[in-house]
């Protein structure tokens, strides 16, 4: 099957925009054109469309992804280096995801603080109240 630059838009939930940078940044390696020179993508072309929105997901910068890319392109004697890309990228996002529970944590303790202060079970406090 083969696709125009909006059927992979709505695909792939990108803007038009952004498929098009892609394209020009050179992220869409072997893009082929229609008779009227516009761009058309076939499955596999989707498929990596697909990946670049999830490693932009991961935190992965354009020269980042361009990296990939390449090593993509030079087979499977890159696979340990893309390896080592994704276990870094891997890494920052368990962190990211342990910052952003602390802060759910603490938005729970904020409500439960709230709900006893409104039902009465508590007084209220405040560090930004001076205490008379």
């Amino acid at each position: 099957m083969i696709y125009t630059m909006m059927q992979v838009c709505k695909k792939t939930n990108m803007t038009y925009q952004a498929l098009k940078f892609y394209c020009n940044e050179g992220l869409v390696p072997n893009v082929k054109r229609d008779k009227n020179n516009r761009r058309v993508f076939d499955e596999r072309d989707v498929a990596w469309i697909e990946s670049l929105t999830c490693l932009k997901k991961c935190g992965m910068s354009i020269q980042e992804m361009k990296e990939y890319l390449e090593l993509c392109l030079q087979g499977p004697s890159s696979i340990p280096r893309r390896k080592e890309l994704l276990a870094e990228k891997q890494a920052a996002l368990r962190e990211t995801i342990r910052e952003l529970e602390g802060s759910v944590a603490y938005i729970d303790w904020k409500q439960n603080f709230y709900d006893e202060v409104l039902s009465g079970k508590r007084p209220y406090e405040s560090n930004l109240i001076p205490v008379e």
